[in-house]
């Protein structure tokens, strides 16, 4: 059971309840029809990232589904909350990639985002053998990761961000779901 697809999504739920705001979050990823089955952080060797659209219309009602995901919520009014997938996926397709979880407070989504596929990267780099630096190994202009002499390592993100209202529970989630 090797999964060809991934598509990443995000959400947001607000509600009295804990457990309610994260059902809303996962409707508003578009993931809440599924069973939910967290999986670790391996990104198999030729699984072809897809549009969410795509994804979210291979999905089922009751549909056992896989996926890395990243969660934080919190009732404590004004509070900056923030979840991020990170992707790495390295230029050679034979290799498989890594996929990051990452949730904070107080992080914007850019820092956040960056944060996730830096920790993709990284993790990559270290099953790979390779001596790591994100500051010193990024390459801005191509907007890739150079590791070793010719590995490439292609990073993106998708992160969700919050501010906690008064008067309930905000959760924020983002996720990585495999298509088999």
């Amino acid at each position: 059971m090797v999964p060809k697809k991934v598509f990443l999504t995000k959400g947001l739920g607000h509600h009295k309840e804990e457990l309610r705001s994260f059902e809303l979050a996962l409707r508003d990823a578009g993931i809440e029809k599924c069973n939910l089955v967290q999986v670790s952080s391996i990104l198999p060797p030729g699984c072809k990232i897809i549009p969410r659209k795509d994804g979210l219309a291979q999905l089922k009602p009751g549909q056992i589904t896989f996926c890395v995901l990243a969660r934080w919520q919190s009732n404590e009014p004004r509070r900056l909350i923030v979840t991020s997938i990170g992707v790495a996926i390295p230029n050679d397709k034979s290799l498989y990639g890594y996929l990051s979880e990452h949730h904070a407070y107080g992080q914007t989504e850019k820092t956040a985002g960056d944060y996730a596929e830096d920790l993709a990267a990284a993790m990559l780099a270290s099953t790979l053998g390779l001596e790591f630096d994100e500051n010193k190994d990024w390459d801005e202009q191509r907007d890739v990761f150079k590791l070793g002499n010719k590995r490439i390592v292609h990073t993106r993100n998708i992160t969700q961000s919050a501010i906690v209202r008064q008067g309930g529970y905000t959760t924020a989630i983002a996720a990585a779901v495999f298509i088999l």
